[in-house]
């Protein structure tokens, strides 16, 4: 029941949902492909949510993009805004990384901390993305990373034929 749910949220979750193509459902982490683009991701929506208002339903994806020879770009969507100049610091088990932040989003600076990033992932059991709203609130978003791995492969293999 929880997969689907999870399922269903996910491709609620994003645009054009009926372009993408499952890759697999692992825990609270999926895989879709997106061969419009070309593109394939794994995805999990935020387990934990601290605070009291969302203003946007928070997840975190690692992506390929095979016509930009991009493999495991780190995004997260965040569950606030952000004031100006706001900080983004992702903590995944003992390891920390101060993502670039955008009004509602967040990146890794660059593809070494993707790899590092994705690398931390595989071996630990949640992240939290922790940040500032305009009006000075900290919040933290939560995900089990039970799963991040499987998700991460398959889409990986989706796209290496691209």
């Amino acid at each position: 029941m929880r997969r689907a749910l999870l399922a269903a949220a996910l491709f609620a979750a994003t645009p054009a949902a009926f372009a993408r193509d499952s890759l697999g459902i692992w825990n609270t982490w999926g895989a879709f492909s997106d061969a419009g683009v070309p593109r394939c991701y794994a995805i999990a929506m935020a387990d934990k949510v601290e605070g009291r208002i969302n203003e946007f339903q928070p997840y975190f994806t690692v992506g390929n993009w095979p016509r930009r020879a991009a493999r495991g770009e780190v995004h997260v969507r965040l569950s606030r805004k952000l004031g100006p100049g706001g900080t983004v610091m992702l903590t995944v088990g003992a390891q920390r990384f101060a993502l670039v932040a955008g009004a509602a989003d967040a990146w890794a600076a660059d593809r070494q901390m993707d790899a590092a990033v994705v690398a931390a992932m595989r071996s630990a059991a949640t992240m939290s993305v922790t940040a500032r709203t305009a009006s000075g609130r900290t919040f933290t978003d939560t995900y089990p990373l039970a799963g991040a791995a499987s998700a991460m492969d398959a889409a990986m293999l989706g796209c290496a034929q691209n």
